[in-house]
């Protein structure tokens, strides 16, 4: 029965739609250190509603901006062209992560409010601890709980059994994965790697509940999973399961993470958060 499911789950994967075209040949740009501003902006010169998007979200009041920004090559001349590239996949992932998550308890606008905030509080731990690679780290935060999309309705089907197992004491995800075979963890690692998403981003989304267990010590990692847990703990994305989650005190040791260094991230967190779902129109 559980290797059915675990079928099941696999073939919604697969079928699980991919990455927007412009963001598809924008990903493969990260890899490419002569890409220029000009290959960006022949991208995204037939899409004009991205391009829209993208121009909104640069002169948002999160990136503080000197300038009002009209042109694709004067967002990238300001905030880098890897930055912007990041934004654009997230724009293009705004649709499908905003539609309501059964199983997990998220109504509609939830998961991405969730997945905004973290990215902003990922971002705010980086800056605290003054990590670069800012860019792979909003998206991979973005992207941390992509998996509940497509296990939300197999949780739904066996939600008795989840919350039973959850119930001995176990957190939601080693129950999700008791009962199903598999977790939303890794399911959105495969998603990631279905779009061919760079291997620290996967690796990020994957160990994003239990960096311990990732083998090696992963900045990234850490700081995606805290950033998590943080959200979680001031209210943004909770769900179906619950307030019980602790950030890993050795991901905490690793990062050199002080409680002020918390409690300023949650701060910056809560003050930016609506501001940026609105502009992506949440």
């Amino acid at each position: 029965m559980k290797q059915t499911k675990l079928l099941n789950i696999l073939a919604k994967v697969k079928s699980f739609p991919s990455m927007p075209e412009a963001a598809a040949k924008l990903l493969k740009l990260l890899d490419n250190p002569d890409a220029t501003a000009a290959q960006i902006e022949q991208i995204l010169r037939y899409d004009a509603g991205l391009t829209a998007n993208l121009l909104k979200l640069t002169n948002s009041v999160y990136f503080g901006l000197p300038c009002k920004v009209g042109s694709v090559t004067q967002a990238v001349v300001l905030l880098g062209w890897k930055k912007l590239i990041q934004l654009v996949m997230a724009s293009c992932v705004n649709a499908v992560m905003g539609k309501p998550v059964p199983g997990y308890d998220l109504p509609a606008g939830e998961l991405w409010r969730h997945s905004i905030a973290v990215s902003v509080a990922a971002e705010g731990l980086a800056k605290e601890l003054k990590v670069s690679a800012s860019e792979e780290i909003f998206t991979a935060a973005l992207l941390h709980d992509v998996g509940k999309l497509v296990l939300g309705g197999f949780v739904k089907e066996d939600l008795e059994k989840i919350e039973t197992e959850a119930s001995r004491g176990i957190s939601f995800e080693v129950a999700e994965h008791m009962v199903l075979g598999t977790d939303h963890t890794e399911v959105g690692a495969q998603i990631l790697k279905n779009w061919s998403f760079p291997p620290a981003l996967v690796n990020a989304v994957r160990w994003h509940h239990d960096p311990d267990s990732a083998g090696k010590t992963d900045t990234l990692v850490d700081i995606v999973h805290v950033a998590n847990i943080l959200c979680l703990m001031i209210g943004i994305g909770v769900g179906r399961e619950g307030l019980c989650y602790k950030p890993s005190p050795l991901a905490t040791k690793r990062l050199g993470l002080r409680t002020n260094d918390l409690e300023m991230v949650a701060s910056w967190t809560l003050q930016y958060v609506d501001d940026l779902c609105d502009v992506f129109g949440s």
